[in-house]
């Protein structure tokens, strides 16, 4: 267990647990798939970075969300991915802890957040949807 962390491009809200909902496995392929629902492209994924989470976590809160943002889905926009590469690059994302959290790991993403910044404003400039989820 921990916390397992991911960033998707979706055409809607919520597509990421309709497809899931509506998947069925593939014994040919050892996939899982949906014939209703495209699958949500991942443009990101992390394991255990508390501190990002924790941000994101704060985001949710000002945007008018409540509860444990568990499982939560949390649409990104260009303004958000501009403050989030700010707060990266000033080394500002606040500290976070929890059960399955593990340890600060800003260094050790350090790169890979900001390549996820460039690839969700790649995906934000041709007008899709960028997406941030998490489970613990």
């Amino acid at each position: 267990m921990g916390l397992d962390m991911y960033a998707y491009v979706a055409a809607r809200e919520n597509q990421q647990r309709d497809y899931y909902a509506t998947s069925e496995f593939n014994e040919e392929t050892k996939e899982y798939g949906s014939a209703t629902v495209p699958k949500p492209r991942e443009i990101a994924y992390w394991r255990k970075h508390p501190n990002l989470h924790g941000w994101m976590r704060q985001l949710w809160i000002q945007k008018g969300f409540t509860g444990d943002f568990n499982g939560d889905e949390l649409e990104l926009t260009w303004d958000d991915i501009e403050q989030l590469e700010q707060a990266i690059k000033n080394k500002e994302l606040p500290g976070t802890s929890g059960f399955f959290f593990g340890n600060d790991a800003d260094e050790h993403y350090y790169e890979d957040d900001l390549q996820f910044v460039r690839a969700a404003r790649a995906e934000l400039f041709l007008g899709l949807r960028v997406f941030y989820n998490s489970s613990w």
